[in-house]
């Protein structure tokens, strides 16, 4: 495709562990109907991976994470190096679908339109356990039930699927002290972002399209309930400090709803399988759901706890 917006995009990796989805994500990128103007691939503070990454692209752009260790810093150095007047941003363990591009650039003709982003579908590597509730695939990063099913405006995206017109870098970057470190899973520096662009941009809109696809390779290690509960701990805490960065109405004002719409109707229709039909996967789920949510409470309330401690030592 010759016509639609000119896009750098951006693309984060970490480790040699993931080298071959690495390269996938990559080719996926390059084979898109709406040919990126530049790939830029910033790798995280890893010397011995950007000499891989560099002999293997070579019509790459690839750079060094000048900031901190984390996706922020990396989304960061990125910015600071792209030419393109819209910046799309994906991770080395997604797969663009072949007109991700395209579908943003959609989304840009609209003039109010300040940022785009898309459905991020899961890929379970070792298959999804009957015990995962579907409302709970933000615990993988990936599209949850409840969120647009057509364009729609949206409060924030997820950092695998996202792209802004470059003149919002301006003023504004991602947060530092917030986001996923290595392996670590956290995040909300992407919500902090878009928050905070919407308060910088009244008029501007963040447009989901979920046609604008990526699948999200989800490895086995990350379908144990270990993991599981550690990730909605994580995500509560990394919500306690939103909140302090934007107020806790901003803060949680999606999850709010996705608590009373989405996770209160999923509930019941597990609990009426658990009860009428003794569907073991039933009873699992809603299991996993009271799990999450009590983990995610914890979290939130130990880091919010942590926060008040600090602030009256300081004081």
């Amino acid at each position: 495709m010759s016509g639609g917006q000119p896009f750098s995009v951006i693309l984060r990796t970490y480790t040699r562990e993931r080298w071959d989805d690495l390269v996938c994500a990559v080719n996926a990128v390059q084979n898109q109907t709406l040919n990126p103007a530049e790939i830029i691939i910033v790798v995280d503070h890893n010397p011995a991976l950007q000499v891989n990454v560099q002999q293997r692209f070579p019509d790459v752009v690839v750079i060094d994470n000048h900031g901190p260790r984390g996706s922020s810093g990396a989304w960061n150095s990125g910015v600071a190096v792209a030419s393109q007047p819209f910046l799309a941003f994906t991770d080395d363990d997604a797969e663009a679908q072949p007109d991700w591009l395209e579908r943003l650039s959609e989304c840009f003709e609209h003039p109010n339109v300040i940022g785009a982003g898309g459905s991020i579908e899961p890929y379970w590597l070792g298959g999804r356990p009957a015990w995962f509730p579907p409302e709970f695939t933000w615990v993988v990063g990936c599209t949850y039930p409840g969120m647009p099913q057509a364009r729609a405006a949206v409060r924030n995206f997820i950092g695998c699927n996202m792209a802004f017109r470059r003149e919002v870098f301006e003023k504004n970057s991602f947060p530092q002290g917030m986001g996923h470190v290595g392996g670590r899973p956290s995040g909300c520096d992407e919500t902090e972002f878009c928050i905070r662009l919407k308060e910088h941009f009244p008029q501007g809109v963040l447009l989901f399209e979920p046609r604008a696809r990526v699948r999200h390779k989800i490895p086995p290690a990350r379908t144990t309930w270990r993991y599981f509960l550690k990730r909605c701990y994580l995500e509560g805490g990394s919500k306690a400090r939103l909140c302090r960065h934007v107020g806790f109405h901003k803060g949680t004002a999606t999850e709010r709803s996705y608590l009373l719409r989405i996770l209160t109707k999923g509930l019941l229709h597990k609990f009426h399988r658990a009860l009428f039909t003794r569907e073991w996967a039933g009873i699992a789920q809603a299991s996993a759901v009271f799990c999450g949510l009590a983990a995610a409470a914890v979290g939130y309330i130990s880091v919010t706890c942590r926060q008040v401690f600090t602030s009256s030592v300081e004081i």
